[in-house]
């Protein structure tokens, strides 16, 4: 059976995304993200918000390359960028004082992934 990848019109230009911005500014954690996106739909990233919160210190930068969804608490701001949010967690982490991005805000604000950690998978 030939595999065809993502059908997701948005996901499958999020993925030419990040690529052409490994391309530009050789940063390897766009091309991770990307090879991460690229993968079947059962094996995609689901994260929850307390895992978040026990691998992140107050103030950082975190890529969930899948869905963050509430289960958990934090208590510390945490800028946040993922393909999609639950309604719960982004009422968690707006309550904790931190922001919810998509993947490609993140990288506009940040073209070299510089101080960037992936969380999931």
């Amino acid at each position: 059976m030939k595999r065809t990848g993502p059908t997701n019109v948005y996901l499958r230009r999020m993925i030419r995304l990040l690529r052409r911005a490994y391309r530009t500014h050789g940063a390897k954690i766009w091309l991770a993200i990307s090879e991460k996106l690229d993968r079947p739909r059962r094996r995609r990233i689901v994260v929850n918000v307390g895992k978040i919160a026990a691998l992140t210190k107050e103030n950082d930068v975190v890529v969930v390359p899948g869905k963050v969804l509430g289960a958990g608490e934090i208590n510390h701001p945490v800028t946040v960028a993922a393909v999609g949010f639950s309604k719960n967690a982004t009422e968690k982490i707006a309550r904790a004082g931190g922001k919810c991005l998509s993947i490609l805000e993140l990288v506009e604000l940040n073209p070299k992934g510089k101080n960037v950690k992936i969380i999931g998978g």
